[in-house]
């Protein structure tokens, strides 16, 4: 069957893997579309610092099962759609002791750690799929990333008397606003391009920056008479948008890191101190992230359909990447069609 390999930085090929074979709690999907993310981008950089090559990309997944093993309960059945958990816990670790499975010492992520779903046919545990009937699979595809911002805002502790500062509008930050606006918040969305921040208003942020024409932290003070933001939510993963986010934040505000940056990033670590921050690193999603997002798309409170700007089919991967790589600006979420 064909995968996609990613062979090294700026190497991708569609190849020919053998078909997976399933475990008795295994279900065997049709892969049918493979959200691209951030991550998968910095990896094609080769400035991913957890994945290795020759790696299979893939960890926003929808599905179709097509066969199951034995023991896979009576409640998944053969023809339903799903959307994919990607991760794995260990049960052990602190995080797991502590029920943050999310953050496990040991995970693998797919297209990560591990390889991941960018391939026609994809095994996995049945603990690790979402059925659901209502969502088309293109929104399937959405629920991972989307749940990774909806974690994000979770970890802040957002509430209604919340400002909120999200820097980056990638699909990962999309999650963030709307999680955030949901609890009733204000947010300030940032990011460098106008389409993006167009879609943050359309998803229910007060205020927009684009940091490219703007100063952001001017803007930010000047928005929140001088105060800063109570919570800032990292979505980029650059030193640049590390330090912004302690700097845009207010005394005894929050800060939470979503984004990865291979680069080590400087701050003035009196800042810290003086503003008496708390801050907080966000990783991957929960369980009940994933059922609220669900639910939420389910609702149709927003047209969650035009965040998807740009579908490629299998064999145009490497095409995509190289579209991507060239102007990422221009894309909020690329799904590939596997079938």
């Amino acid at each position: 069957m064909r995968a996609v390999s990613l062979e090294g930085p700026g190497k991708l090929r569609i190849v020919d893997i053998p078909e997976p074979r399933i475990g008795d709690e295994d279900v065997l999907l049709e892969v049918r579309y493979v959200g691209l993310c951030g991550s998968d981008l910095k990896a094609y950089r080769g400035e991913m610092p957890f994945v290795t090559y020759p790696r299979i990309p893939g960890h926003e997944v929808s599905g179709v099962i097509i066969s199951k093993g034995g023991k896979v309960p009576p409640s998944i059945q053969v023809g339903e759609s799903v959307a994919v958990w990607p991760y794995t816990n260990c049960g052990k670790c602190p995080a797991c002791r502590r029920g943050q499975y999310n953050a496990c010492q040991f995970n693998q992520t797919l297209g990560v750690q591990r390889d991941g779903a960018l391939s026609e046919l994809f095994s996995i545990h049945y603990t690790n799929v979402f059925v659901n009937k209502v969502l088309s699979r293109e929104e399937l595809a959405l629920i991972e990333p989307l749940s990774v911002g909806h974690h994000a805002v979770s970890r802040g502790r957002v509430s209604e008397s919340d400002m909120v500062l999200v820097i980056g509008c990638g699909m990962v930050g999309m999650g963030a606003i709307i999680a955030a606006v949901r609890r009733n918040a204000t947010v300030i969305a940032c990011d460098i391009d106008d389409d993006k921040l167009m879609f943050a208003i359309k998803f229910g942020a007060k205020h927009v920056i684009n940091s490219a024409k703007q100063d952001p932290l001017k803007e930010i003070l000047r928005l929140t008479s001088g105060e800063g933001v109570s919570v800032a939510i990292e979505a980029v993963g650059s030193p640049q948008t590390f330090r912004l986010a302690v700097g845009a934040t207010s005394y005894a505000g929050r800060v939470v890191y979503v984004g990865y940056t291979k680069e080590e990033a400087c701050y003035d670590t009196s800042e810290f101190v003086r503003k008496e921050l708390s801050i907080y690193g966000s990783r991957n999603a929960l369980r009940d992230d994933f059922k609220a997002v669900m639910d939420m798309l389910e609702k149709k409170e927003w047209p969650f359909e035009a965040l998807v700007g740009h579908i490629y089919p299998l064999v145009q991967t490497p095409q995509a990447f190289k579209e991507w790589d060239e102007n990422p600006g221009k894309f909020i979420k690329v799904l590939i069609k596997v079938k």
